[in-house]
């Protein structure tokens, strides 16, 4: 009997001809984006890996640094429907989601029509999502874990592909919102925007302030995208290296069996099984840029922090004590053998 497509195993020839065909459409978007977007090689390869794994991101940085530049610059480079939503404190749920409008029909009378809001779209890019309150950053969750939005006994379903590129602040300036745990938990990594190098700022002055600006072409569609995510399910992985994740996420819940005292001492709660899908998909990405067809340790190592930092809740003494979520993230790595027993 023949076995589906996505549980048959590939034998070496097409295993190697799947992931240059990866690597193929990952580079292309990676060069277009550069056209405009400076420096930062490693954040523009994780937002391109969070694409292609079919999952969202959330970019945190302080203003300036070039978060929004980078998802419209991405968007331009696929041809999708795009929606920018700007949040905003008086940004109401409705406003993102859609509602019922009262329509004067042509033969008399009025008739409600849905009329739907700016996340009816493939590609979304919500800036200073921080600076919308709860109500409305919730919103959202529908949205990105099930793919819908429900609107009284409406619900429609979004098109695919669907990526949410959320941009944020650090918490600590005023006039913003921490995302509640649960929104936090459907980011499959948060990535932290630093400043550029001196080298890059001569680059994005000469690109700026002069008078050729660049553009932006698509290079890529939501058919090929699709094709790229199922190439990221189908990549091996052993037992060892999923037990080797799993344990890694239990080692950011306090208390568990594989837990250091640093986890123990500064944690309330830990990574929800969302982790270890995020560890997984991330690594599989990785694997393909690497040539291969089946995941390591050490790809889920490489991205533990990006996908783990987020999922991860400060204990009282932990917040007072100013620990660093990354910190954490890398004692947790220390703690945890590739090997089980």
């Amino acid at each position: 009997m023949n076995r589906p497509a996505s549980e048959r195993t590939l034998d070496t020839r097409e295993a190697a001809q799947q992931a240059a065909r990866f690597r193929e459409v990952f580079d292309r978007l990676k060069k277009e984006i550069h056209k405009v977007f400076v420096g930062h090689d490693d954040l523009v390869e994780s937002v391109l890996a969070v694409l292609l794994s079919d999952g969202h991101v959330l970019l945190e940085g302080v203003p300036g640094l070039g978060k929004t530049l980078l998802a419209r610059t991405l968007a331009g480079a696929l041809q999708l429907q795009f929606s920018r939503i700007q949040f905003t404190p008086d940004l109401m749920p409705a406003d993102i989601v859609g509602t019922m409008v009262l329509h004067e029909k042509e033969g008399g009378g009025h008739e409600l029509r849905f009329s739907e809001g700016p996340l009816v779209a493939n590609f979304i890019l919500a800036d200073e999502i921080n600076r919308a309150t709860p109500k409305t950053q919730s919103a959202l969750l529908e949205a990105m874990q099930e793919r819908q939005i429900s609107v009284s006994r409406r619900t429609l379903r979004l098109p695919e592909p669907f990526i949410v590129i959320a941009t944020q602040n650090p918490i600590e300036q005023e006039g913003t919102y921490p995302l509640p745990e649960a929104q936090l938990d459907r980011f499959l990594v948060k990535l932290l925007v630093g400043y550029p190098t001196e080298r890059d700022y001569h680059d994005i002055l000469e690109r700026t302030t002069g008078t050729a600006t660049p553009t932006i072409e698509p290079v890529s569609s939501g058919e090929e995208i699709l094709a790229m995510r199922r190439i990221v399910r189908s990549v091996a992985v052993s037992e060892q290296v999923s037990g080797y994740a799993i344990r890694l996420v239990m080692a950011t819940q306090p208390g568990s069996p594989h837990a250091p005292a640093a986890v123990n001492n500064a944690v309330a709660l830990g990574s929800s099984p969302r982790g270890a899908q995020g560890l997984l998909l991330m690594g599989k990405v990785r694997a393909l840029l690497g040539g291969r067809y089946a995941v390591s340790c050490q790809d889920i190592r490489d991205v533990a922090l990006p996908v783990l930092r987020h999922r991860i809740l400060l204990s009282f003494e932990g917040q007072s004590e100013r620990v660093n979520p990354d910190d954490l993230v890398r004692a947790a790595i220390g703690s945890v053998s590739e090997l089980t027993g």
